[in-house]
């Protein structure tokens, strides 16, 4: 590999540490029980860690057992360490580095990016690190020697999570190089046909070329009662995988998941209600068992559990990092409720049914009713996933968002951690101080619509039954975008996953971006955030937030390319794609309503240029239009223009990927890794015991989590 790429892959030096604030929040829980509940769901969540790590690469877990095994080594005394081993200070301090790197993504890839990070000190250094114990030293050699190994770099494929036939890096098609995008196509469209969701699967391909269908449970042999297909073992496949078997192989992960459900079992010693009780039994089931179904009724109990003071969640949800889009990634959070805040949200849900109006699509593409949903606003306890967003909305079921409803929350300590003196490159300097002073309001308005009025929006068209639809089939909808009845719809058993594949997440994701930007032009909903009077005025307080949210996301997808890679030409984060396609709308949105300005041939002093008087007569229309694609193609299963125009828009030509790339790689601020505080059971009362936001403090907090 040229050693100017590679250097895109060492580790953030250093990267951005900042501690998840949250002892006011747990201080004012005075409940004993609430924090009983709080300490065994996070005990849950954090016993998933080691399953996430082995989602990312096969080496991710031994490095996990490195740093530990290093830190128990010298009790946290790290200076110790590397006067013992003959280290330097530098290099101690580049260990130090790319292990609290490590432990924010949950492994060695970004989680935030999918791109592989490797260590600034030589390998001769972390390994003289590793000599300490005996211990430490097979401990290094099993983290270097399996997968890919802590260096490796001579693969550039290998360099990114994809598909294995593309020669990337996946554990979510374990031991099988040779498997095919067509197959596991074809095997999750045969799952598909018999309803059973994939999200706690993995797939392996055998020796004989059969296949095994690996299932996260707590037991290898749950009883026939609690699987969702009974008690078959494996079944025949058709069509072009005809002549071979799937297997069904319990116990994926199985100590993890005993363990999680086990705490699970703990937490509903104290459960609130009856609903959350019904609900930490489901996902109990789930996690023994490897019940999807019973994870889908812990989602439809958890919608149903309104305004609780601790917000939860687990399980197999986000499905970003497969590179089929239909397989979950362990996550799991504890939240405390803000109140203050909450209301505000409340407000925006109230407002709802008279801004989904507001929206380019007519009522055929719409649900019959909004289902009111939970929007609160909450301060994190513990998250345990790849990176930690700043909203949520779940559950990710289609059936149970239009059918039940769902959840917002806004993760309000998430959205506040700064680290001092944070450098914000390619604003221009006129608008520096409307930028820093806007930023965090105009995101939680951007994060509040894209969770409630985006991802809560939308009908899917769908055959529900064999000749039975929820639309009118014999006279169906007119497209706004062609003008003509819609012609394709979602047959039975299909999903939104399954129709758009790979692209769905990502997809998705820019759908609700667009109408974060769409609506955060309503100065009805700013006034419900506390900004103007409702009355449009590009100039006040409300236009600087307005002004403030576009020209964020404008940066935004213009700092995204640092997640494209020009070799594979491959986007590496679904968020990231969505927003370089929203900028590329907004440059053409025509008199210059964005620009990017630059007078030196290298791009070094690259500003955005964002016209705010134009945000209504240019950006809002120019969102609007693409908005409307997106989402007609979306509700009618039209995958071919669906892709074609978001591969279209989300291509990235030789000037963007290497000019600009290159100015932007130049500019990049590590991404933050959050210092998350610990519960521990002492006696009857639960303790929150809180780390410096340090390196040391990083590695500390996940030591004495140990899982």
């Amino acid at each position: 590999m040229d050693a100017n790429v590679k250097q895109h892959y060492l580790a953030d030096s250093p990267p951005t540490v900042v501690r998840l604030e949250v002892k006011h929040h747990f201080d004012n829980l005075k409940d004993k029980n609430l924090r009983k509940y709080a300490h065994y769901i996070s005990r849950a969540a954090f016993e998933g860690t080691r399953i996430t790590l082995r989602q990312v690469s096969p080496e991710s877990e031994p490095i996990y057992d490195l740093i530990l095994a290093l830190y128990r080594a010298c009790d946290g005394k790290w200076p110790e360490l590397a006067q013992k081993t003959n280290v330097s200070d530098e290099n101690l301090r580049f260990f130090l580095e790319y292990a609290a790197q490590f432990l924010g993504n949950s492994g060695n890839y970004k989680g935030f990016g999918d791109s592989k990070f490797i260590p600034r000190l030589p390998l001769d250094a972390f390994e003289a690190l590793a000599s300490a114990t005996p211990e430490t030293k097979a401990a290094f050699q099993k983290a270097n020697t399996t997968g890919g190994g802590i260096y490796e770099t001579k693969e550039q494929s290998l360099m990114h999570l994809g598909y294995p036939e593309s020669g990337h890096m996946t554990t979510y098609y374990p031991d099988s190089p040779s498997i095919t995008k067509d197959e596991i196509t074809a095997i999750g469209d045969f799952f598909e046909q018999k309803g059973m969701p994939l999200e706690n699967t993995r797939l392996r391909m055998t020796a004989s070329g059969d296949f095994e269908l690996l299932i996260a449970s707590g037991v290898s042999s749950p009883p026939s009662r609690d699987r969702d297909l009974g008690d078959v073992d494996s079944f025949d496949l058709d069509g072009k995988l005809k002549g071979k078997k799937v297997h069904l192989v319990f116990g994926d992960h199985r100590e993890e998941m005993a363990k999680i459900a086990h705490s699970v079992k703990q937490a509903g010693l104290y459960a609130a209600n009856d609903t959350q009780k019904k609900m930490l039994d489901a996902y109990a089931l789930s996690f023994g068992a490897g019940s999807i179904e019973a994870i889908k009724e812990s989602q439809r109990l958890w919608v149903k559990d309104q305004k609780p003071v601790l917000e939860t969640n687990l399980g197999f949800v986000e499905t970003y990092r497969d590179p089929h889009g239909v397989r979950g990634e362990w996550e799991g959070f504890v939240a405390l409720v803000n109140l203050e805040r909450t209301r505000a949200f409340g407000k925006l849900v109230d407002s709802a049914e008279s801004m989904i109006p507001k929206l380019p699509w007519g009522n055929e593409f719409e649900k019959d009713k909004f289902l009111s949903p939970d929007f609160t606003s909450l301060e994190v306890l513990s998250f345990q996933s790849s990176g930690i967003p700043a909203g949520i909305n779940l559950p990710n079921y289609d059936d149970i968002r239009q059918n039940l409803g769902f959840k917002n929350v806004s993760l309000g300590n998430v959205l506040s951690a700064k680290a001092p003196n944070e450098p914000i490159p390619f604003i221009p300097e006129a608008d520096q101080d409307v930028y820093r002073n806007c930023r965090d309001p105009a995101f939680e308005v951007q994060v509040g619509i894209h969770e409630l009025l985006g991802h809560g929006t939308g009908k899917l068209l769908q055959e529900t039954a064999p000749g039975e639809y929820n639309f009118d089939v014999s006279n169906p909808p007119i497209s706004p975008v062609t003008g003509k009845p819609v012609s394709s719809w979602y047959k039975p058993g299909q999903t939104w996953s399954s129709v758009f594949g790979a692209i769905a997440s990502s997809y998705e994701e820019c759908r609700a971006e667009c109408v974060a930007m769409v609506l955060s032009c309503d100065f009805n909903i700013l006034r419900i955030f506390g900004f103007g009077d409702g009355k449009e005025n590009i100039s006040n307080e409300a236009g600087d937030v307005l002004f403030a949210a576009y020209l964020q996301m404008a940066r935004a997808g213009l700092v995204a390319l640092e997640f494209w890679d020009p070799k594979t030409k491959k986007w590496g984060q679904a968020h990231m794609q969505a927003r370089y396609s929203i900028l590329r709308t907004f440059l053409d949105a025509g008199d210059d309503f964005v620009k990017l300005a630059y007078t030196k041939d290298d791009l070094s002093d690259l500003e955005i240029k964002l016209d705010r008087s134009k945000i209504l007569s240019h950006g809002r229309p120019a969102v609007e239009k693409y908005l409307q694609k997106l989402h007609v193609y979306k509700s009618t299963a039209d995958v071919e223009a669906g892709k074609a125009l978001y591969d279209d828009i989300t291509s990235v030509d030789e000037w963007w990927g290497t000019k600009v790339r290159d100015i932007v790689l130049k500019n990049k601020i590590p991404r933050k890794i959050f210092v998350q505080a610990n519960t521990i059971l002492e006696g009857d009362e639960v303790i929150l015991k809180e780390y410096e936001p340090t390196l040391e403090g990083i590695i500390q907090s996940f030591a004495e989590r140990s899982v």
